[in-house]
């Protein structure tokens, strides 16, 4: 019983990393629990700080009675999850930039950066020309690759989409060296051939990386284009 709970709670722990802010009801219907069954492993998650209640910044028109909690993984969920020789390839960048100073360290991210050009192009260019179906197709693939995407769409005139990733096997070297943040940032915009934003980095102490990915040029209104002119 206890080897099948663990089991559960793993998996519970998993989904809030790959969909958070994500509520016990949604992590329910994904793995086919009573939300009071969700609700028992959310507590014991909250009291082991792998997970933490988060206020969504939409929130939107509610109904009445209480609102629902939304849940994220903390950075001990994220310890939990393999995060091999990050220690040492922290060290071997230290080390590298104090033999070549800056330039190499830059270097090294730009190497990267082609690298990951390079993984997921064929991927990519295989989903078509639609931006919206490639910026899936990289979160799909990005995903076999451990790091839980997925895509989101924003705003109401649906000409944006956020690419979250909430989990980063490089998470803690990448916080020593953000010049890996932006490698990764470079070769994305490349492979989706549009000029992409991030928003936020688990390496930089957020709950997941985000980066925005516009697909379609916003719509503007005759009434906000004539106040435009003006």
């Amino acid at each position: 019983m206890e080897s099948s709970d663990a089991r559960t709670r793993q998996q519970v722990r998993d989904l809030v990393v790959e969909k958070g802010p994500v509520t016990a009801s949604t992590i329910a219907r994904v793995l086919g629990l009573t939300t009071a069954a969700v609700r028992r492993h959310l507590t014991i998650l909250l009291s082991d700080n792998e997970i933490a209640e988060h206020e969504p910044g939409q929130a939107g028109r509610r109904g009445r009675g209480r609102p629902a909690r939304h849940y994220v993984a903390t950075a001990r969920a994220h310890e939990k999850l393999a995060e091999s020789y990050s220690d040492l390839a922290s060290k071997a960048l230290g080390y590298l930039g104090q033999v070549g100073g800056g330039e190499a360290i830059d270097s090294f991210a730009a190497a990267r950066s082609r690298e990951i050009e390079r993984r997921y192009a064929a991927t990519v260019r295989e989903a078509g020309s639609d931006p919206r179906l490639r910026a899936q197709a990289l979160a799909d693939a990005l995903t076999a690759d451990g790091y839980a995407a997925t895509v989101r769409d924003i705003g109401r005139g649906g000409y944006a989409v956020q690419l979250c990733q909430g989990h980063c096997p490089i998470r803690q070297v990448a916080g020593d060296f953000p010049q890996l943040c932006e490698a990764e940032t470079a070769a994305f915009s490349r492979l989706l051939n549009v000029h992409v934003q991030r928003l936020a980095t688990l390496a930089g102490g957020e709950h997941v990386c985000t980066t925005n990915i516009p697909v379609s040029a916003p719509v503007i209104s005759p009434a906000a284009r004539a106040a435009l002119r003006k």
